[in-house]
């Protein structure tokens, strides 16, 4: 019996088959093989063709398949793990009407922040749990503006996860999660908020109807199962946005348990039992996959853009071509803790929440011609990434979310030994690095759905830590050090 989750990124579409009984993983593919591109015609837009994920979709389970030498009639049931706060439209012959306009885009800011003053930053606070921001809610308030003919054309509008739902199965279905992401959710009334659908006048009519995250959500069509190489009514019984996911995968269900990621973008997610928010919307809040009216389960996402794309952009530009990323980072660690005097802000993948949606851009700090080179980039590169990290947890920490240990996967930045170090070090944190990432946390989760396994203790039984990172010492005196240095020029340029 075998379980198959994709997780639909930014980058690439990842798909994981997983033995049920075992919990092992038996293949695994991704696509693209080179990353996928982002169209930003305007400084601070980012969109991505939803047939495109579609495209990557088809082809990653087909390569996963091959590569586990399964039969696809043996897969039981499917999991979707998907790129937050994507917006994508449709119309009543689910066509999609345009690009989707993704999670790293800035063009509804100022929608979000006439939003917020306007039902009252009380009101977004105490029911919403945020602001409504540069979230999914703000970018439909945009193309109602600036594409009013298209806006009247929607009959529906999904997150990227809801729209890959519907391509393998022909439903259109969100979930509670997925809604209070797009800030289209009501905690206190448990339902789509009227204050946000009236406030930009949109109609109910446009929110897909309501699926359990974990259940059974809609099953593969004869041609769809076809075309995927997967047999025909399978059903997909778990869907979450990427973070959620990640979290997941985890095993991070529970007030107090942390995870963190360092992809595209960084994350630092941590769960917590009450319906609180950051009066700032530094860090967000937004409905976990377990979360119930009864039972609150809320994941505090702080969310850094400028991650895994600055390190990209370091080895395009400043490393010799054909350098790897192990290579890169043997580089990094020729040069001491603190870079020698540099600083890198990495914020240079569009507008931040954690710097309350302002555009800072990525900006480097005490460049000296004469001492610095492509190793100290490198370097100040990843420890600016781990202090903007340490940044936001301290505004975690103000929200009464006390970080101990953070559980991470074996993939993305996670795999550079600064990275881990420098984050163990600066916030006194114990790093626990486990064998696993999202596609086989959406897997697992397909298996809780299904019923096949009976509680996520079950599922993530055979989860497996391979390393713990504790704090050094002296190291981390240093990294402090820096770390000062770093946030008094950040707090410069806000």
């Amino acid at each position: 019996m075998y379980l198959l989750g994709c997780d639909i990124g930014c980058s690439s579409v990842k798909v994981s088959i997983v033995e049920a009984e075992s919990g092992i993983m038996v293949g695994a593919d991704y696509f693209p093989k080179t990353e996928a591109p982002i169209k930003a015609s305007h400084i601070g837009w980012a969109e991505q063709n939803p047939d495109d994920w579609w495209f990557y979709v088809k082809n990653a389970i087909r390569g996963a398949l091959g590569k586990s030498g399964i039969r696809g009639e043996e897969i039981e049931a499917i999991g979707i793990a998907y790129q937050m706060h994507g917006l994508v439209v449709v119309d009543k012959n689910r066509t999609v009407l345009r690009p989707s306009i993704i999670w790293c885009d800035s063009r509804a800011v100022a929608y979000g922040e006439r939003a917020f003053r306007s039902i009252g930053e009380n009101r977004c606070l105490s029911h919403l749990l945020n602001s409504p921001g540069n979230f999914t809610a703000a970018r439909l308030a945009w193309i109602k503006e600036y594409e009013p003919d298209l806006y009247r054309s929607i009959d529906k509008i999904m997150l990227p996860g809801d729209y890959i739902a519907m391509r393998m199965t022909g439903e259109i279905t969100t979930t509670i999660s997925g809604l209070s992401e797009g800030i289209f959710w009501d905690f206190q009334d448990n339902c789509p908020s009227e204050d946000i659908m009236s406030y930009f006048g949109f109609s109910h009519d446009l929110i897909p109807k309501l699926c359990d995250t974990f259940g059974i959500q809609g099953e593969l069509q004869g041609s769809v199962a076809t075309e995927l190489g997967l047999k025909k009514g399978t059903p997909i019984t778990y869907r979450a946005g990427d973070q959620c996911n990640n979290a997941l995968s985890l095993n991070v269900l529970n007030p107090g348990e942390v995870a963190a990621t360092a992809g595209t973008s960084g994350v630092v997610y941590g769960v917590n039992g009450n319906l609180s928010a950051d009066r700032l919307s530094r860090v967000n809040t937004f409905a976990h996959v377990n979360h119930t009216k009864e039972n609150p389960r809320l994941g505090v996402l702080l969310c850094i853009n400028g991650v895994g794309i600055l390190n990209s952009w370091v080895k395009k530009t400043m490393m010799s071509e054909g350098t790897t990323y192990d290579q890169q980072n043997l580089l990094a660690e020729s040069v001491p803790i603190g870079s020698d005097g540099l600083s890198i802000l990495p914020f240079g993948n569009g507008a931040e929440r954690m710097l309350q949606n302002k555009r800072v851009d990525c900006t480097i700090f005490g460049l000296n011609f004469n001492i610095h080179t492509a190793a100290h980039i490198a370097r100040a590169a990843q420890e600016g990434i781990v202090f903007s990290f340490k940044y936001g947890m301290d505004i975690m920490n103000e929200m009464g979310i006390d970080i101990q240990a953070i559980r991470v996967g074996n993939s993305n930045m996670f795999q550079s030994p600064i990275l881990r170090e420098a984050l163990a070090g600066v916030t006194g944190t114990v790093i626990e690095m486990y064998d696993t990432n999202g596609a086989v946390g959406a897997a697992k989760g397909a298996g809780i759905g299904a019923g096949i396994y009976h509680s996520p203790e079950e599922a993530f039984a055979s989860l497996k830590k391979i390393e713990e990172i504790e704090p050094d010492g002296l190291k981390a005196d240093r990294y402090c050090g820096a770390f000062e240095v770093w946030k008094e020029r950040l707090e410069k340029m806000i």
